[in-house]
């Protein structure tokens, strides 16, 4: 019994002996920082959209009789684990048009210089490197060359995908069913998606211009927090004073969707960028150039 109890004693002091040592070390345990993954962001030319009746963008008659230029951006946004692209422009059969095309209305001016093709040519890539397409919305301006990616996944919200391609939709909205039906292979997303799992590429639900619209937000490794707006904003005064065009699908899940955007917004310290508004389009490079 006294040896089972002098060996007990024993292991106790060479336990106490190593944590005395290494707490005088000084060695803690410390959390390694998590590395960003390089992402880069490059911002093309989807086209020009004059916009004839600018009323259309108001609930009130705030912008009666005025005109304006929108950008029409489509972006890459480059990844470790793969590539997506978010909007896709205007139409392609626009490309090589003579004069820009107002639709019969007369409600809007469009044109468009260059083919996706090309334009991923600048950046070193072909229609394959795509693994990904979102849009923010299923509007003409947005869908231009998406059938082009039709190896790509879709990543679209079920109520959006729902509503474009409806038996109604597709009778009565043609040209914008046309636009993706060679998009077959589909992710329905049911609110905010982490597209790469990390945090870094983020598609938020932002409902109200469409059934199913979406914004981006991405976290840059350089440049920060930053969220693409699609059309739930196209212009700075629409942002500032929470107007809302009257073409909008559902006017009260915008304006909840604008507050739950600027909070977002504001959770992040994120920089905004309204995909429509000229200045925030000249903000960003354009490729090849990139910002990461």
């Amino acid at each position: 019994m006294k040896k089972y109890i002098t060996l007990l004693c024993i292991i106790t002091v060479i336990f106490a002996c190593k944590k005395t040592k290494k707490e005088s070390s000084g060695i803690t345990s410390v959390p390694q920082e998590i590395k960003k993954p390089d992402i880069k962001l490059y911002t093309f030319d989807g086209g020009t959209v004059i916009a004839n009746k600018l009323e259309l963008f108001s609930q009130d008659t705030t912008y009666q009789g005025q005109t304006k230029e929108f950008a029409n951006a489509f972006y890459v946004i480059s990844h470790p684990k793969g590539n997506l692209m978010w909007d896709a422009g205007l139409p392609q059969t626009l490309v090589g048009l003579p004069e820009p095309f107002t639709d019969p209305s007369g409600a809007f001016t469009s044109s468009r210089k260059d083919s996706v093709a090309n334009q991923l040519k600048s950046i070193g890539m072909t229609i394959e490197d795509i693994q990904y397409i979102a849009l923010s919305h299923s509007h003409y301006d947005h869908t231009g060359h998406a059938n082009v990616f039709k190896n790509a996944t879709w990543l679209v919200q079920e109520v959006e995908y729902d509503s474009i391609t409806s038996p109604t939709s597709q009778k009565k909205n043609t040209k914008n069913y046309n636009a993706i039906k060679e998009l077959t292979n589909i992710k329905k997303l049911n609110g905010d998606f982490d597209v790469f799992e990390d945090g870094s590429v983020i598609i938020k639900s932002m409902p109200g211009h469409t059934p199913g619209h979406q914004v981006l937000y991405l976290d840059l490794t350089e440049h920060g927090p930053l969220l693409l707006t699609g059309d739930l904003y196209h212009l700075y005064e629409n942002r500032e004073h929470k107007r809302v065009p009257i073409f909008n699908f559902n006017v009260d899940q915008t304006l909840k969707s604008m507050d739950k955007f600027e909070a977002f917004a504001k959770e992040k310290n994120a920089k905004v960028y309204l995909q429509h508004q000229k200045e925030d389009f000249n903000k960003l490079p354009k490729a090849p150039k990139y910002l990461n």
